[in-house]
């Protein structure tokens, strides 16, 4: 199986069920995002854990192709910058945090975002090929 078959199959689905949750429970996901963008150490974790995943993205599939799997690329390289911003910057991080998702019209946007791409990873991953 191709790396990006591989990648597409593990976050389609991942992404698919977070736009999903957020779209059903708004006002739980915005408490949390509230909560976590007033702690350091939760801004710092989740900087260790998307700066490796974005590395391991890139370390097995970074083409920059005129088709579905440069977003295979893209997201690997969102995922790997944005866990240096959480690492290296992470009052940046708290304030972006709290100005994009502190009102309901850019939580919905993440929502749908997260949903179409991941529809769009999953198809791309699971269908016959």
């Amino acid at each position: 199986m191709p790396p990006a078959v591989f990648i597409a199959r593990l976050t389609g689905p991942s992404l698919l069920v977070i736009g999903v949750g957020v779209l059903l429970n708004e006002a739980n996901y915005a408490a949390m995002i509230a909560e976590a963008a007033h702690s350091p150490t939760l801004i710092y974790l989740s900087g260790l854990l998307t700066l490796p995943l974005g590395l391991a993205i890139l370390n097995v599939h970074r083409a920059w192709t005129a088709d579905w799997r440069v977003v295979v690329t893209v997201l690997g390289w969102l995922l790997a910058i944005s866990g240096v911003i959480r690492i290296v910057l992470p009052q940046f991080t708290a304030t972006a945090a709290t100005a994009l998702y502190s009102t309901s019209a850019g939580l919905m946007v993440f929502a749908v975002v997260m949903f179409v791409l991941g529809g769009y990873l999953s198809f791309e991953g699971y269908r016959p090929r």
